[in-house]
């Protein structure tokens, strides 16, 4: 009987803010991260397209309990509107599906953004991951079939036309999840009534993360494992609008063992981060109407010894 090889990977864990090029997918840049640091556990934060560029932020092992809240976070983007042609993706990658000429000034196109300025219904566009009836909408497109999708509710904090040439408008866009940029430049194009596509798009934030933290695929791939890993942002890095509670030393094995623990929280509320005395960030948990907080998302292990009980906490409150 042959003995079981052991996996060749390692328990590396932590965020890495990625600046992906254009012409890699989301997943490609994942799993060449994964292959660098040997990592056991890994996975992204919500894809970029492919034509795409920019800050892609990827957790490794007990960092991804905490990947959820940056998929909810705000995002900040660069994006290049061609007016005048539209394509059946919205983007640059797609078919032409009409040409028109452009007749707009910049103050038209100033005042057509600012309509698009707060809370909004927008209609995702055909190709893209969303699900419908079990089956991605890019699916279904890729096949010639168009199906009614229901809009979301988004919101545009704030667009702001940096520059317009006559035809291509560079434009800054911070927004709330599930805004699709491609929509927005589809309905931007039909408010003008010229049509428009992407035809370049960088994204410069997510949440409180920033493209000046990123590194490139090729500087990461040149760096040694110590220098990799110098890269790695603590998880607790993703989740600085939640509330710190400090928990005593006696509180935190019962609540590795999955039980709400009692802490002194004052007027906090709802999620919180949780931590011990001595500054270890414990994971994510959340206040209950009894004033106690109940673990939700638990990195392991917290101390020596604990990982085990952590594990079976984390597992018991999913």
């Amino acid at each position: 009987m042959s003995r079981r090889r052991k996996r060749d990977c390692r328990d590396v864990s932590g965020i890495l803010l990625i600046d992906k090029p254009a012409g890699m997918s989301s997943n490609q840049a994942l799993q060449q991260a994964k292959r660098l640091y040997k990592a056991c556990k890994a996975g992204h934060t919500g894809s970029l397209d492919p034509i795409a560029t920019g800050l892609l932020p990827l957790c490794f092992g007990e960092a991804t309990k905490v990947s959820q809240f940056m998929l909810d976070a705000d995002k900040h983007y660069l994006v290049s509107v061609r007016l005048g042609i539209e394509t059946d993706t919205y983007d640059s990658e797609g078919t032409v599906v009409a040409e028109q000429p452009v007749d707009v000034s910049r103050r038209q196109l100033e005042r057509a953004l600012k309509g698009f300025v707060g809370e909004i219904d927008q209609i995702p566009p055909m190709y893209s991951a969303i699900k419908q009836q079990g089956q991605a909408l890019y699916h279904l497109a890729r096949q010639g079939v168009t199906v009614e999708r229901a809009p979301r509710r988004i919101t545009m904090y704030n667009i702001q036309l940096l520059d317009f040439d006559g035809e291509t408008a560079e434009i800054e866009i911070e927004c709330s999840k599930g805004s699709y940029i491609r929509s927005l430049a589809h309905d931007l194009g039909q408010r003008l009534g010229c049509g428009a596509h992407v035809s370049a798009l960088r994204r410069l934030g997510v949440g409180d993360f920033d493209i000046a933290e990123a590194v490139t695929p090729e500087a990461l791939e040149a760096l040694d494992e110590a220098g990799r890993d110098r890269h790695l942002l603590a998880p607790d890095r993703a989740l600085p609008d939640l509330p710190e509670v400090r928990l005593s030393r006696l509180a935190i094995p019962y609540l590795l063992q999955g039980q709400p623990v009692s802490a002194r929280l004052g007027t906090v509320s709802g999620w919180v981060r949780l931590y011990a005395d001595d500054g270890r960030f414990l994971g994510v948990g959340e206040v209950l109407d009894d004033g106690r907080v109940a673990p939700k998302r638990l990195m392991v292990p917290v101390d020596g010894g604990a990982g085990q009980a952590g594990e079976k906490a984390e597992k018991s409150v999913k």
